[in-house]
């Protein structure tokens, strides 16, 4: 019985369709966890999570950024938390947990741990080095070439912006996450890593940017995770901070995975232990 995840599975890709579909448990009693970016289209979205579905015995999804975009080519035309509220209904239909419902309890090996699937996304505060406020910040990004597109396709409707989304979310999943027994270990999963240190090996620092926000920076101490599961940065590691690991878990795009030695589609264990599991 082990709790294993995945991340990033961009499943428009017919080489991630293939290995989504030779993706298996070890035992019948293993829990999947999915950090974001299964797919843009809303019909790949549903695809994938109901052959993981009706192959795990649990599944935990929280959104990627690339699950909230509205591409023009999708017939699910809804945007910023409407599309969120779709995704959400979608899920509830096939009987995947998400970050609206009860935590569900993990009571296998190493724990119990309440699994917290997280939606908080980013505010713009993971900043290079002397680029002062947010829009200078973004200015200096785009000089270098490098904005992401989900300003593009990632709408914050009914919010002003994406990082006043951010700034409600936060306030939510904080007040969830408070509630929680006190002598209740968590497994936190969220798109996004909720420490800064990871998005320092990007090549192109400006892309930090979109990829969190300096409020959760301490959630692994006051909700006493035993892991934090994430993906987004597609550099799949390990980290330790304040003896906390922190899984990246990503599968990632083709021209990605084929440079990894490692079987693309491998699912990480983060519970129980940290060794990585194959697919089979």
């Amino acid at each position: 019985m082990s709790l294993l995840a995945i991340s990033d599975l961009h499943v428009r890709y017919a080489e991630n369709r293939e290995i989504v579909e030779g993706l298996r448990p070890m035992s019948d009693d293993d829990w999947l966890l999915i950090a974001g970016d299964v797919g843009e289209l809303s019909s790949d979205i549903a695809w994938a999570l109901t052959v993981l579905r009706d192959r795990f015995h649990t599944v935990v999804w929280a959104p990627g950024n690339h699950e909230l975009w509205t591409p023009p080519a999708d017939p699910v035309q809804d945007r910023g938390a409407l599309r969120y509220a779709y995704l959400v209904d979608l899920c509830r239909s096939l009987g995947v947990h998400t970050p609206e419902d009860p935590y569900p309890l993990w009571d296998g090996p190493d724990g119990p741990v309440a699994v917290a699937p997280l939606f908080v996304l980013y505010d713009y505060t993971f900043r290079p080095e002397g680029t002062g406020s947010e829009e200078a910040a973004l200015a200096a990004a785009r000089r270098q070439g490098v904005v992401c597109t989900d300003e593009i396709l990632l709408h914050p409707d009914p919010y002003a912006s994406r990082g006043d989304w951010c700034r409600a979310r936060l306030k939510i999943t904080e007040e969830r996450l408070a509630a929680l027994p006190e002598d209740l270990p968590t497994v936190l999963v969220n798109h996004y890593p909720l420490v800064r240190e990871p998005t320092r090996v990007l090549r192109h620092p400006e892309f930090a940017l979109w990829c969190g926000t300096e409020a959760t920076a301490d959630w692994h101490r006051r909700f006493r995770a035993r892991a934090v599961v994430y993906g987004h940065l597609h550099i799949r590691r390990s980290t330790w901070h304040d003896g906390v690991p922190f899984r990246e878990v990503s599968l990632g795009y083709p021209r990605e995975w084929r440079q990894r030695p490692e079987t693309p589609g491998s699912l990480s264990v983060v519970l129980p232990g940290a060794v990585p599991a194959g697919r089979r």
